[in-house]
């Protein structure tokens, strides 16, 4: 560019003296900071654009429809009901193997319990707590199924619904 050229707006025109482009002045530091902070947050949007998306369609692809979802969703319910009442019917059975040693600890009441007493008490209420902590991690799932599948259904309509719109 000529030297007075430079620092300034200008056009490029071809040889029969049409615009072919027109390049503003060069931009101080605060704008190319503002542009580039623009350009970040505009590459931001278009990535939660893109993973919204692919996320809409794993879900089309996934349901076909509302039916399905409650499907799953009593499916996953049922799964997790399965395994907090075999949690309760271990922890029953647990019990009753402590109520024995209780009763046999009960037995040597003024001597020294032996160690197979103490091991065996020990190690059951060692199970009743993972199994209780294990029925409550279960019951906590259950919610965060019921969201999920809720969470779902309402964005599957809500995707359907666009869908019927643009046609």
């Amino acid at each position: 560019l000529p030297e007075v050229c430079r620092g300034n707006a200008y056009r490029i025109i071809d040889g029969a003296g049409n615009v072919l482009k027109e390049v503003g002045p060069p931009l101080s530091p605060e704008q190319k900071a503002e542009a580039a902070a623009q350009a970040r947050r505009k590459q931001e949007q278009d990535d939660l654009a893109r993973e919204q998306r692919r996320k809409d369609q794993a879900l089309l692809d996934t349901y076909s429809s509302v039916k399905d979802i409650d499907a799953a969703q009593q499916q996953a319910e049922a799964d997790l009901q399965h395994s907090i009442t075999a949690a309760n019917a271990q922890i029953d059975v647990i019990r009753e193997q402590r109520k024995k040693f209780e009763n046999e600890a009960e037995f040597y009441k003024k001597k020294t319990v032996p160690a197979e007493v103490t091991k065996g008490l020990r190690e059951a209420d060692y199970g009743i707590k993972l199994l209780e902590e294990t029925r409550e991690v279960k019951r906590r799932d259950f919610q965060t199924v019921k969201t999920k599948y809720d969470n779902d259904r309402r964005r599957y309509l809500e995707i359907i619904s666009q869908m019927n719109k643009s046609r």
